[in-house]
């Protein structure tokens, strides 16, 4: 019974964020086209890539508030993403866009894998005429 709530719940989730992104008038057509693209980019990169390779999409104003340790980075080194399946779109009312995914991570000492929430915000940047990745790396070692 629980689970056919949670499905019921993400399944209305899904419609009314669809519908909402559609309607908001803070983000343009090319503007939601161009964040399809850089988020399709930033999966296959959170998949395939390396830590370097994920530093580019981070917002340079939170990389600053948050500047990464070389501790930090070697974790990263530790291990592997099987999996990155983002959900869908959700405008936020300060502009900004946010999006959860669940990440499958393998620690290459163990061999083991498990599942990994995270939370995005996406944040166009005007200037730049491109979209940033205003919350960081994600957390791959949070508590389950």
């Amino acid at each position: 019974m629980r689970r056919t709530f949670q499905i019921l719940l993400l399944a209305l989730l899904a419609l009314t964020s669809v519908s909402a992104f559609a309607g908001e008038q803070k983000t343009t057509k090319k503007q939601r086209k161009q964040l399809e693209e850089t988020q399709v980019k930033y999966d296959s990169t959170m998949r395939w890539g390396t830590v370097e390779d994920m530093l580019p999409y981070l917002d340079p104003a939170y990389a600053k508030e948050h500047p990464l340790t070389d501790l930090e980075l070697r974790r990263f080194e530790q291990v592997k993403i099987s999996s990155y399946r983002a959900g869908d779109n959700v405008p936020l009312p300060d502009g900004r866009i946010g999006r959860n995914a669940e990440v499958r991570v393998i620690n290459i000492n163990t061999q083991s894998e498990r599942s990994v929430r995270v939370k995005e915000i996406w944040r166009w940047d005007a200037d730049g005429k491109r979209w940033l990745q205003a919350s960081g790396l994600p957390d791959l070692w949070q508590e389950s």
